[in-house]
């Protein structure tokens, strides 16, 4: 062997040998697998029995608060040598439901769950429970309109805020102007709530093809009013329970100054007073009764779903209100329909509703009173549009 056949050799075992190198790097320790790999959660069963399960091995306690549930309680998990926690609840009446875990004191959502109800301070779970008696909030084989967010400038509060707006289908090919149903969440949740868990685009969609109600535009804006720089901490948010009459008038005056105006303004609808509705929920409730009474140029139908006028807010009630309730001849040729539901069971508002109820008796205000099953939830709130919409601009 030549001394240049020794160099070209030496040359091509040197980069072997660093290739090698460069190559030999230290193995990943491979992962081994857990139960979360194939965990189901919610786990909806034929019965309409419902599992939840979660993988938390080092955790000490876990439990589970779902609508459902008409207490203020919640439900324990177990725990198994694997370390899932589970429970099954039900069996469930066909419908949507929320909840949350907590684990070990901290709510969280369900890690294997996609489907998220937004709120002001904090995210829940959705799940389904198919059946015949959700058929009216499905989504259905049926024609169907669109839920837009909409960003407008308040210059109520000076800043950019947005609501959702349903709008029927036919709307982007037609001409046709249409009525208007101003639809109020409750407190801490904000303007998606109705869109999301509250169903409220496929509610409509399966009325109007069953033509159970007047073609409408419903506009859901943002009840949560910010909350405020110098709040103290742990503070409800403005437009939240225990925000006030403050919170309460300033809601009224964006309603009335910024978002109707920009509703009018940019969508096809007939503005007068005749095909303007307003209903709320729980806090959206206590906004409609504090608009609507004094507005009645504006608004020709209200709705006051698990909420009321308690004994202790009557008198102030009753001063603000006085030319409403003084004069009932003309409230009721104004008012083509004032719709009042409460769950027997809502811990919250059964009272006050049935006060409020009690109070346009004694006025001679005409008014429809409704007491469902049930208590403070969603699983009533959207039974009570399907039925109010179909109502609506008759």
């Amino acid at each position: 062997m030549t001394k240049r056949t020794l160099l070209h050799w030496g040359a091509a075992a040197g980069c072997f040998l660093l290739a090698s190198a460069a190559t030999a790097q230290p193995q990943m320790p491979r992962r081994e697998p857990t139960p979360n790999d194939t965990l189901v959660s919610p786990d909806v069963q034929s019965d309409h029995r419902v599992t939840f399960r979660i993988y938390a091995p080092k955790a000490g306690e876990v439990t589970i608060r779902g609508d459902w549930m008409e207490g203020s309680g919640s439900q324990k998990l177990d725990k198994d040598d694997k370390g899932v926690w589970s429970a099954t609840v039900g069996p469930l009446a066909p419908d949507f439901y929320s909840y949350s875990l907590t684990v070990d004191g901290v709510k969280t959502i369900d890690p294997k769950n996609a489907m998220i109800k937004q709120g002001v301070t904090s995210l829940d779970n959705m799940f389904e429970v198919p059946g015949p008696e959700a058929a009216f909030e499905e989504n259905q084989m049926v024609p169907h309109g669109t839920i837009r967010m909409a960003w407008y400038s308040s210059s109520t509060l000076d800043m950019q805020r947005r609501m959702h707006i349903y709008t029927p289908p036919g709307y982007e090919s037609g001409s046709q102007r249409y009525p208007v149903l101003y639809l109020l969440h409750g407190g801490g949740d904000e303007d998606s709530g109705w869109s999301s868990i509250g169903r409220a685009g496929f509610i409509m969609d399966n009325l109007l093809a069953q033509k159970k109600a007047r073609p409408m535009l419903v506009v859901m804006p943002n009840g949560s009013m910010p909350r405020a720089a110098n709040a103290p901490a742990g503070a409800a948010p403005g437009g939240a329970p225990g925000g006030g009459a403050a919170a309460q008038d300033r809601f009224s005056s964006e309603l009335l100054k910024d978002v109707i105006p920009f509703v009018e303004k940019n969508y096809r609808v007939l503005a007068n007073r005749d095909n303007r509705a307003i209903t709320g929920l729980s806090m959206g409730g206590g906004q409609t009764l504090r608009v609507a009474p004094t507005n009645l140029d504006k608004f020709a139908y209200i709705g006051v779903w698990s909420s009321g006028v308690s004994q202790q807010a009557q008198s102030d009630f009753e001063k603000r209100n006085a030319e409403f309730l003084g004069n009932a001849d003309k409230t009721n040729k104004m008012v083509k329909l004032l719709w009042i539901g409460v769950g027997e069971k809502d811990p919250l508002a059964n009272t006050s509703a049935k006060n409020l109820a009690a109070l346009l008796d004694q006025r001679g205000i005409k008014h429809e009173f409704h007491e469902s099953g049930g208590a403070h939830t969603w699983i009533n709130w959207r039974h009570y549009l399907n039925d109010y919409a179909q109502l609506l601009f008759r």
